[in-house]
């Protein structure tokens, strides 16, 4: 057996588990190509009030499983699981910013879940249900219900008896237009189904895993690359040593961020703010005023809902670095601006959700998480980051 020592963390290259992602086409381009993204926009808008705020006020009500509105917009990378025994394949957000795991049952009337996958207990000799209702809030509706259990398959490990939800009803255009089936959380607990063990801490605590981390590396190329690591990580997947950053709130993966700045100038977070690392947001998100000083910057004007601004500025327009915990963590020109048509590109900044609380929050999506190596440490409640291959 090889073993690596990566500062303090030992790598078990033999016992590591990696199951490959798919890059695909985000919602927001698929309604862009058919310009039905500002209708869109204008019907389910989706920057309202996170639900996990009611959690943090103790206002729960029984049968509603309370998630903070998850905005899949923009993702770009699947994974594939099976459910069941033998089991049935589906497509998932494999999601750091929340703990649940559900796909669409056969018992759905949504319009939605005609055009997904959808799971069939009758077709699996280890399915249990619980008989639970389940309502996951979005900022576009709700997913409604029940909770089951079942054999989980994921790159190779056999999850047994999983909590998971199925659905009975899915919300609105939002899943008609998703390319996903369904999500698979990897956040703490605490955001997860109420009394229930997400998929993550189910594999560490049968003894699925050697060390109870996993890692993602989100290719840059189409389609393929881009893998998630169980159990250990794979050193080749990035340049020189890993940075490891304390969880400030172990709930979401979020991580003090010092500053926000653009050639020596703070633009964002001038007095320190707080940063969540989510693979289910694709984008870079802040705070409406923060967006709107970078967007002026950078000469971005609104336009049907995003904003806009000349290709030619890629060339010309200066990093933005994130520093986090003493250490720079740069964002080109090209991977804050998306180029759609040959002279008009989009900015990779979006407004997020309204929050309660004073504390300034920005969402490190995959803009960010293309650059950076990201290592999610449960054992020693930190994140590991270093510039990707």
């Amino acid at each position: 057996m090889k073993w690596f020592g990566v500062l303090g963390l030992v790598v078990l290259s033999d016992c590591l588990v990696t199951i490959p992602l798919m890059k695909i086409k985000s919602m927001r381009e698929n309604l862009r190509e058919d310009n039905r993204l500002k209708e869109y926009l204008d019907k389910y808008p989706h920057r309202t009030l996170l639900a996990h705020n009611l959690l943090d006020q103790h206002l729960s009500y029984p049968g509603v499983a309370y998630e903070s509105m998850r905005n899949y917009l923009d993702l770009s990378y699947l994974g594939v699981i099976g459910i069941g025994s033998p089991p049935q394949e589906f497509k998932v957000v494999l999601d750091t910013g929340s703990a649940a795991l559900w796909v669409p049952s056969i018992y759905c009337s949504s319009q939605a879940c005609a055009k997904h996958k959808v799971f069939n207990p009758l077709l699996s000799s280890t399915f249990l249900v619980s008989g639970r209702p389940i309502n996951i809030a979005y900022g576009s509706g709700k997913m409604s219900g029940f909770l089951a259990y079942d054999t989980v398959k994921i790159g190779g490990l056999v999850d047994v008896a999983q909590a998971f939800g199925l659905s009975l009803e899915e919300p609105g255009k939002f899943m008609e237009y998703a390319v996903f089936d369904g999500i698979l959380g990897l956040s703490y607990p605490s955001l997860g189904l109420q009394a229930t063990t997400p998929v993550f801490d189910s594999l560490w605590e049968q003894g699925l895993l050697s060390q109870n981390l996993f890692a993602f590396y989100l290719s840059s190329k189409e389609e393929k690359d881009s893998v998630l690591m169980l159990g250990g990580v794979d050193p080749s997947y990035y340049y020189g040593d890993l940075n490891w950053v304390p969880v400030s709130k172990p709930k979401y993966w979020q991580v003090a961020m010092d500053s926000i700045s653009m050639n020596g100038e703070a633009v964002a977070c001038a007095s320190g703010c707080q940063g969540i690392l989510d693979t289910g947001t694709s984008l870079l998100t802040g705070p409406r005023d923060s967006l709107l000083n970078i967007h002026e910057i950078i000469n971005a004007t609104p336009y049907s809902g995003e904003y806009i601004l000349d290709c030619d500025t890629i060339n010309t327009l200066p990093d933005i670095v994130f520093t986090i915990n003493g250490i720079n963590y740069p964002v080109p020109a090209s991977a804050y601006i998306k180029k759609a048509h040959e002279h008009i590109c989009f900015s990779n900044f979006e407004q997020g959700v309204n929050n309660l609380s004073n504390t300034e929050i920005w969402v490190l999506g995959d803009v960010f998480l293309r650059l950076y190596f990201s290592v999610f440490d449960r054992e020693n409640n930190r994140v590991g980051l270093a510039p990707a291959v």
